[in-house]
């Protein structure tokens, strides 16, 4: 009689073999992020002072809004500001485009989306992201200031992303730019009514933003905000920065 016991071995299935692919390809996954975020970081890191502008891609070329957003992307740009897009068309188009005739390198953080994206032809560096969440991170760690034109649901998702760091100093201060007071009223509005009436941010909050038409005020202000200062992140900002 053998003084070994022969157990019986578990029978594998596909299912274990499914689901240790799926765990490899998703270690395989981080890599690929890891990579991503790399590539960006030094093709990016020489292009400060940048001002990263947001709008809807459905912005048609003879809209005002498209006018609006090309002559400001085109002063902040012979100001000597980088100027930060979507890369796709609409309003991003018009500000590469503004930037691309500029002084200042005109740069386009694209990403492929099934109905809107289409990288336009206005770009100095053209980056291509697979992730939204890292390319949003680029348009923050980048950006001297912000400039948001009228746009939908992606424009207030990286409104709403800056002001969300600003306010938990997850990164530094910087100028967020509202641009057409008409469109922005009602959120505004909304803004001090409920959010700070209700006691959700503090009244201060709402000077994170400023509403600002005039392309050449823009300008101004952004280099008011930094005059006292230097637009060169001070050491304690880096190291924010740095965990982005």
């Amino acid at each position: 009689m053998s003084i070994f016991t022969t157990k019986k071995l578990p029978k594998v299935t596909d299912l274990d073999f499914k689901g240790a692919s799926q765990s490899g390809n998703e270690s395989w996954h981080a890599f690929e992020i890891m990579a991503e975020f790399v590539d960006a970081t030094e093709r990016l890191k020489q292009i400060t002072p940048a001002v990263s502008i947001f709008g809807s891609a459905r912005t048609k070329p003879d809209h005002p809004y498209y006018k609006l957003t090309e002559e400001i992307a085109r002063q902040l740009s012979d100001a000597g500001f980088s100027v930060i897009s979507g890369g796709g068309p609409g309003i991003m188009e018009a500000a590469n485009k503004g930037a691309f005739a500029g002084k200042s390198p005109s740069i386009g953080l694209n990403i492929e989306l099934p109905f809107e994206q289409k990288g336009n032809a206005y770009q100095d560096i053209s980056i291509n992201f697979q992730h939204f969440f890292m390319r949003k991170v680029m348009f923050v760690k980048y950006a001297s200031a912000y400039v948001v034109m009228p746009g939908g649901f992606g424009t207030l998702d990286e409104l709403m992303e800056a002001l969300t760091l600003v306010q938990t100093n997850k990164t530094r201060r910087i100028p967020i730019i509202l641009v057409h007071e008409p469109y922005w009223r009602g959120m505004l509005d909304w803004f001090r009514n409920a959010i700070i009436a209700e006691g959700m941010a503090s009244p201060d909050d709402i000077n994170l933003v400023q509403v600002i038409d005039d392309p050449k005020q823009i300008v101004e202000a952004i280099f008011k905000h930094y005059e006292s200062r230097g637009f060169e992140p001070s050491p304690a900002e880096k190291q924010i920065q740095f965990y982005l």
